[in-house]
């Protein structure tokens, strides 16, 4: 009888796995109807990322975003980069 209590946490850890993979999988896929490439330019440096999302106006916010993620250190530098405009959007 007690080795059958201690299955369910185990199953049911199993299972939630397993629906936050799918979960994952799905809304990362093909939901993302624009594709683009932002180029970023602050504080002299220049980097591109990607971006995609269900409207051309998130894709393009995303792919900045995460563009000044990487040019920035700390809130207000990040907050400074997110207010320039991109310096080249390429749509896939």
């Amino acid at each position: 009888m007690a080795k059958s209590k201690r299955k369910w946490p185990v199953i049911a850890g199993v299972v939630f796995i397993a629906v936050f993979i799918a979960a994952l999988v799905y809304t990362s896929g093909g939901n993302n109807a624009y594709r683009c490439e932002v180029c970023v330019t602050f504080e002299g440096r220049t980097v591109c990322r990607n971006g995609g999302a269900p409207t051309k106006m998130e894709a393009e916010r995303i792919a900045s975003d995460t563009a000044c993620t990487d040019l920035s250190s700390g809130m207000t530098s990040l907050l400074q980069c997110q207010n320039n405009a991109p310096r080249k959007v390429t749509w896939k």
